[in-house]
């Protein structure tokens, strides 16, 4: 049964930024006013272009983040699992979304409003200093992925997406928990889905993965990551 309020105190997501600071002195009204929101698959929880609605922070599922490309094409920037935050590309900075976010199965994210936002991180020191944090950490990523993917071939960015796959939902039966299907593989990879269908066969042959319908296994990780070492990169969850 989906909950509409989540007592951020009896969260089990410890790597959540709120649930790391909530039992921080004068943090208790801002989490009393935060609201649940429950996202059916396939339902948009985030809406390119509209306007932005504060920050959400994951509480149970599987979101998609999204931005629309060349041509209205999908391209997908992330994907997010609990206690990861939602809507940190656009906060404070525009006022309406320059992303999308979409859930892949039934989600429930929690949402703290633009002005309240504001105000916890202007009283609440130590909770703004892990948010400059994150932000330094993720703008390296960002910057480090645009760096190394011009330098890979189509092959390694199609690796390097199940790597990142894999350490994000892991695995269950020897196979990736997360069912994608080949044109999300692509929207996130930066290709086409003609390309991924082309060398996930080509390392199906080389045993290098194994696929069963939409399922994909990886038998050594070691093995896979040695296919894009000389990058010395790996897109990290």
């Amino acid at each position: 049964m989906i909950k509409h309020h989540i007592d951020c105190t009896d969260c089990k997501n410890t790597d959540c930024l709120i649930k790391k600071h909530c039992n921080d002195p004068g943090i208790e009204p801002y989490l009393a006013r935060k609201v649940s929101i429950p996202a059916r698959k396939g339902q948009s929880v985030i809406i390119e272009g509209a306007p932005i609605h504060g920050l959400y922070f994951m509480f149970s599922g599987r979101i998609k983040v999204l931005t629309t490309g060349i041509n209205g094409r999908e391209q997908i920037l992330r994907f997010a699992r609990e206690g990861e935050m939602l809507g940190q590309r656009g906060f404070s900075t525009h006022q309406y979304s320059p992303i999308g976010a979409t859930a892949m199965q039934d989600s429930i994210v929690c949402n703290f409003p633009v002005e309240m936002m504001k105000e916890m991180l202007m009283s609440l020191p130590k909770l703004s200093y892990d948010f400059i944090s994150f932000y330094a950490e993720e703008l390296h990523r960002s910057e480090t992925k645009v760096r190394m993917f011009a330098h890979m071939t189509v092959r390694e960015k199609v690796i390097d997406a199940l790597l990142y796959i894999n350490r994000k939902f892991g695995q269950r039966k020897n196979y990736i928990s997360m069912q994608l299907s080949r044109k999300e593989i692509a929207d996130f990879a930066g290709t086409t889905e003609e390309q991924v269908i082309r060398y996930l066969s080509a390392l199906k042959k080389e045993e290098l993965i194994t696929l069963s319908g939409k399922r994909i296994g990886i038998p050594d990780i070691n093995i896979l990551k040695k296919e894009i070492a000389e990058h010395h990169y790996f897109i990290q969850s």
